[in-house]
């Protein structure tokens, strides 16, 4: 039966498996976020408390972010799927557990957070990990596509309605117990998934990571130098603190402030703001998981994101609520369609035994500025209007954007490396290279090569060798040419 494109990859069995798991964690997590406030509430306890247990939540993430991915290009990503659902199960178990003996107290809730927190951060360098090893290049754009409607339908939308009605109706703690459900349906449908598959020639998986007998540590620092010296990757990694720190910071503290002064509005209108932003990702992902990756996917990339926050300008002007919530969509919009290029070239590019660590080191240096933009952007706002502070956002990400664009020199990188090009838009010299190149993941003088089904081409002389991303070899065997380290598009070095 032909399918959608966007619906390719269902036809694997791990990946109905997969969605199944994550649609379960993300409904439980966006349960989480309404049940644990009210919890807090129905104790008695104060915005600090609240903050105690966000904060906890948060810790537990940043601290277990980089070891994450390290974990996850060491051991079989399946394994670590089941351990973190198992765990989410106990931590959640528990305040659900002492919610109904009536005994659970603010410490609980934090711990549970922190445990949560945790889990993040081993769960997502695994899942990201695993796509590539379970489905066909050209359906990693749908995969990621479908993940990012998901997450705003569930996390921030389904999951919250669900414990809102739940806490209603009953109590928090009743709600807590349903995140336990969902947690444990996780748990039990991972169990489902097949073994993965070893290298040729390797008895097992941990066998075939260039990893194994190295410290933690020093993988970790492996995937830091791996992405420092892979110029599309720490251009993208510098536009995402930069534009995290310009627009996180206003758009989650002022916003509210910009609805009660301007437009006597207070809490349900921010909360359906965030809903409009949540529906524009929505659906800018799911309309890039019905495309073909486009040729310039950087540029396209860095355009969608960038160019999109542009309408933020207004938010220090607008007059009515519908003018911020065109422009929280279309925000949302170009955001979630970049998102999954985005998540879909850290599978097409980076090699499979560094892929944990580069999305773990992804997810670590996006949030590294979050906290600093939350915590300046109100005593800035004390002496700096908020007309002038939400213009400069959605301008200056428009600047950064094309900064970093130019001089990241991402238009050549991208085609250097070209993905999912027909053979009729490649000139008949490369189509003819490329089926004469060897299948072999060696490198080749013609300087065209496939990789994950792609044809990557060299651009001219003293472009280097190019090998197939993926081959088992560490940052320190990366291959050279005669170009500078930052004129060398990845699949050269890698």
């Amino acid at each position: 039966m032909h399918l959608p494109r966007a619906l390719r990859p269902f036809r694997h069995h791990d990946y109905r498996v997969l969605a199944v798991a994550m649609v379960a964690s993300l409904f439980a997590a966006g349960m989480w976020a309404v049940a644990m406030v009210y919890e807090v509430i129905e104790l008695g306890g104060d915005p600090v408390d609240l903050s105690i247990v966000g904060a906890a939540t948060s810790v537990g993430l940043i601290v277990t972010a980089l070891i994450g991915g390290a974990v996850a290009d060491r051991l079989p990503k399946r394994l670590i799927l089941r351990g973190v659902e198992a765990v989410n199960v106990l931590a959640v178990g528990m305040s659900a557990t002492a919610s109904a003996l009536g005994v659970i107290e603010i410490w609980h809730l934090a711990v549970t957070g922190a445990l949560l927190g945790a889990a993040m951060g081993f769960f997502f360098p695994a899942y990201s990990a695993l796509l590539p090893q379970i489905l066909a290049p050209d359906e990693l754009l749908a995969a990621n596509g479908l993940e990012g409607m998901g997450r705003p339908v569930l996390q921030q939308a389904a999951g919250p309605a669900a414990a809102g009605m739940l806490v209603a109706a009953i109590s928090p703690g009743t709600a807590i117990a349903g995140i336990a459900v969902c947690h444990l349906l996780a748990f039990v449908t991972l169990w489902w998934l097949q073994p993965e598959r070893a290298a040729s020639g390797a008895s097992s998986v941990d066998e075939r990571h260039p990893d194994a007998g190295r410290s933690v540590l020093r993988s970790i620092g492996d995937g830091i130098l791996y992405t420092a010296r892979t110029p599309w990757l720490r251009w993208t990694l510098v536009w995402a603190v930069l534009i995290v720190f310009l627009y996180v910071g206003p758009f989650e503290v002022l916003t509210p402030f910009v609805l009660r002064d301007r437009l006597d509005l207070g809490a349900e209108a921010f909360g359906w703001l965030l809903a409009v932003n949540g529906a524009g990702g929505a659906i800018g992902s799911i309309t890039m998981a019905s495309l073909r990756l486009p040729r310039r996917y950087l540029t396209w990339m860095l355009m969608l994101w960038g160019w999109s926050m542009l309408p933020i300008a207004v938010f220090g002007f607008a007059s009515s609520f519908w003018v911020l919530a065109i422009a929280a969509f279309v925000v949302g919009l170009g955001g979630g369609a970049g998102n999954v290029i985005w998540g879909t070239l850290l599978q097409r590019r980076v090699p499979h035994h560094m892929l944990g660590r580069v999305s773990s080191l992804d997810f670590f240096v996006s949030l590294a500025l979050m906290p600093v933009s939350m915590a300046l952007a109100g005593p800035l706002a004390a002496v700096v209007p908020v007309e002038t502070i939400f213009l400069v956002v959605g301008v200056g990400s428009v600047v950064v954007t094309m900064l970093v664009w130019s001089v990241g020199r991402l238009a050549r990188d991208e085609l250097t490396v070209a993905l999912d090009v027909p053979a009729d838009d490649l000139p008949a010299d490369d189509v003819a290279a490329t089926a004469a190149a060897p299948s072999s993941s060696a490198p080749t003088d013609t300087g065209v090569g496939t990789a994950d089904g792609r044809a990557v081409r060299a651009s001219g002389p003293g472009t280097g060798a190019i090998t197939i991303p993926g081959a088992d070899h560490g940052v320190s065997g990366l291959v050279r040419g005669t170009e500078s380290p930052d004129d060398e598009p990845d699949a050269e070095r890698s």
